[in-house]
């Protein structure tokens, strides 16, 4: 392991808040920068204690943000031969027991090193075989003796503790985790695992045999009794921690949960179990599955033996083995499985014998790999005697339209670069998969009339109408196409509606400031060049003048859908602002306080997204975000109203030249340096007569966007009738 702890350059922009390319900046520009001590030529690693001494030199860095100096400890303590997360492990074992016994704080604050080197160990091995059951110390490969980096760590996670909660403590150092490990983990996103748990209802057990770091397990209510596997123990104890700290502090005995360690397809830990439930996100597309070693598995319904590179249906059919005769089973698959010609025979299988009830297709984003548009496999394990044979085909792919994803049920473990999340509509998708679901299958379950299909969104299909020489399953080639937009009154309406906005659209002209009015960027005084600014003043200046409060979330505050908690504090996210939005998520009292958790939205507030992009809207009266936490990615500019008009600031802000200046770049995108955006210094009535300009021309912005939107809604309606052959009337 390293003698000292490490940092490569994007841990240096982290810690500095800067883009990669302002350390590559520094770099060359700052020859007493620290020199490289470890990693390549093309990825340098730096000593964190000689960076973190150069910052604040700078006048970069105030001092090192807590969870970086714990993460730090973590990779000191890191075997480079060993499990990366090995270290993490030991981790939630000491939130576990500042979570269920929170007297040790002050153990750990007041007793000296050569007491708590034995007595630590001896108190987390206790915790956890009374949280996990016996055999949980080897398990998690806790150590019996703890050394001084250690008990130094032990110590700074008491005061994340004390900071975030145990509970959130852990999920910032699982999401540090999952960021540093991308190739390796695809965590399935904590909105996909809520709609598999609301899929399964409220079962008394539920099985997830690919648990990864437990999503799916923690989507679920505490008082199911909870069982996973994965195939790699480290990951496996991660899950189960993860579980403990998230289960009340106070629960008596071993938690109704249990993780094992193992491959479920070679060596299945819950071998004969059935479950009321079983819930999955699966590895995908694996060529050494154990065809070859498995090919007389009981699990194979009458001896049909996946293929080898159908190794989804190994597993759809290990999930189905561990259900209970009438549970459910839930899996998140490729649309490839539904189509593939080598796996028409399972398909078959399962619709021949009533197992396979539902195929949903889902929007692209909704869960790794982000750019494929994944199915939701559903089934029921047959009851003797049960002679249902019908399937409902869904298509919700179109809930990638709407609104961004709202954040997480439970708290959020996932990988950057989801840009496909923030395209789902998880409100619309939870209630499009849910209601036509749970109507087909009360249907099922008690003989009612099945639910009449709806054109463009799901069919109910006769398994046997399914079988045929492909035995596609695809929803998109069984649904039919929704209906279109037609008739004579419906366009007419459209075409009114259109021909409204147009006509209220403002002249131009109207738009600029009367005659005689300040230009936006006024000649100086006693300029005599064409040409010459007026004195500029940023955003950093007026803040410490006292004329403006700057906020900035990062990350944001934890949160979970709005169908959660109706009644709960809503949150803005950068994308609610950018596609004008109301809040999709609401705050997580249970999660960790973000940045800017205590910040609530108020009137003449100006808010504009980290990266920028010409975006920046001012809070008016009665707005929805009024009131609302802010969220992921956001600004919240608040001017003292007596010096500084909100519209003439957002004019600014939307303007080119005014953050064009201002933008900082990493190696893929571009963010707001909002400190550095300048303004002119201009009296407050003249401020007024921009900011009122401004505001109309936001106005007239948004009306050019609905007429954009409504053009071309009526558009597409004259193109698909002209398609049918049934084109409307002039009249």
């Amino acid at each position: 392991m390293p003698d000292r702890p490490e940092v490569t350059a994007v841990e240096i922009a982290r810690l500095a808040g800067v883009g990669r390319a302002a350390v590559s900046n520094w770099r060359r520009r700052h020859a007493d920068f620290p020199r490289p001590v470890g990693g390549t030529d093309s990825s340098p690693a730096f000593a964190l204690d000689e960076v973190a001494d150069w910052l604040r030199a700078q006048g970069k860095l105030a001092e090192l943000p807590l969870l970086e100096r714990v993460w730090q400890l973590l990779e000191t303590l890191r075997d480079p031969a060993g499990h990366p997360a090995g270290p993490l492990v030991q981790a939630g074992a000491v939130l576990l027991l500042l979570h269920r016994e929170p007297g040790h704080r002050q153990a750990l604050a007041a007793e000296p090193d050569t007491r708590l080197a034995t007595a630590l160990p001896r108190a987390l091995a206790e915790v956890a075989t009374a949280a996990l059951g016996h055999g949980a110390t080897a398990a998690l490969g806790l150590p019996g003796l703890l050394g001084s980096t250690q008990l130094d760590l032990a110590r700074l996670l008491a005061e994340l503790a004390d900071a975030a909660g145990a509970p959130g403590a852990y999920e910032q150092l699982l999401t540090r985790y999952a960021e540093a490990n991308t190739r390796q983990l695809s965590p399935t996103p904590p909105e996909a695992a809520g709609l598999l748990a609301a899929v399964a209802g409220v079962p008394a057990t539920v099985l997830d045999p690919a648990v990864g770091l437990g999503a799916v397990l923690l989507a679920l209510p505490p008082t199911t009794g909870r069982y996973g596997q994965d195939a790699d123990a480290v990951t496996a104890a991660l899950a189960a921690l993860r579980l403990a700290l998230h289960a009340p502090a106070d629960e008596p005995g071993p938690l109704p949960a249990e993780v094992r360690a193992g491959d479920a397809l070679r060596a299945d830990g819950y071998p004969g179990d059935t479950f009321e439930a079983v819930l999955c996100q699966p590895p995908y597309n694996e060529r050494d599955w154990g065809h070859d070693e498995l090919q007389f598995d009981s699990r194979w319904p009458g001896g049909l033996v996946p293929p080898r590179g159908e190794s989804e249906l190994a597993w759809l059919l290990h999930c189905l083995a561990h259900t209970r005769p009438g549970g459910l089973a839930a899996l998140l698959l490729p649309p490839t499985v539904a189509t593939r010609r080598a796996g028409r025979r399972v398909r078959a299988e399962l619709l021949r014998s009533g197992a396979l009830r539902a195929v949903v297709a889902l929007p692209a984003g909704a869960a790794p790999p982000y750019g494929v548009p994944l199915h939701l496999w559903i089934l029921r394990a047959p009851r003797p005697g049960d002679d249902f044979r019908q399937v409902l085909l869904l298509d919700a792919s179109a809930a990638s339209f709407g609104p961004p994803a709202p954040g997480p049920v439970p708290p959020a473990v996932t990988e950057p670069g989801e840009g496909g999340r923030d395209k789902v509509d998880w409100a619309t998708l939870h209630r499009t998969v849910l209601d036509a679901w749970r109507g087909f299958d009360l249907a099922a379950r008690e003989g009612l009339p099945l639910p009449a299909d709806l054109p463009g969104v799901h069919r109910t299909m006769p398994a046997i109408d399914l079988l045929d020489d492909e035995t596609d399953l695809s929803p998109t080639r069984h649904v039919p196409p929704a209906p279109q937009v037609g008739g004579a009154a419906e366009l007419a309406h459209l075409s009114g509606r259109l021909t409204e906005l147009l006509a209220g659209l403002a002249e131009p002209a109207s738009l600029l400031p009367a005659p005689g009015a300040p230009p936006a960027v006024p000649p100086g005084p006693g300029a005599v060049a064409a040409g010459a600014l007026a004195p500029v003043v940023t955003v950093g200046e007026l803040v410490r003048g006292g004329a403006l409060e700057v906020y900035s979330s990062g990350s944001g505050v934890p949160t979970r859908p709005v169908a959660a908690d109706p009644a709960g504090t809503p949150v803005l996210t950068d994308q609610d602002l950018l596609t004008g939005g109301a809040p999709g998520v609401v705050l997580d009292p249970a999660g960790p306080a973000g940045p800017a958790g205590d910040v609530r939205i108020r009137p003449g507030d100006v808010l504009v997204p980290a990266l920028g992009g010409g975006v920046a809207r001012v809070v008016r009266a009665g707005s929805p975000y009024a009131g609302a936490a802010l969220g992921r990615q956001l600004h919240l500019l608040r001017p003292d109203r007596a010096a500084l008009d909100p519209d003439f600031l957002a004019g600014r802000f939307r303007s080119t030249a005014a953050t064009r200046r201002a933008a900082s770049h990493a190696s893929t995108t571009a963010r707001l340096d909002i400190r550095r955006v300048e303004l002119p210094r201009l009296p407050l009535a003249e401020q007024q007569a921009l900011g009122a300009a401004f505001a109309r021309l936001e106005a007239f912005d948004s009306a050019l966007q609905q007429a954009a939107g409504l053009a071309r809604t009526l558009t597409q309606a004259l193109t698909d009738a002209l398609a049918t052959g049934v084109p409307p009337t002039a009249g």
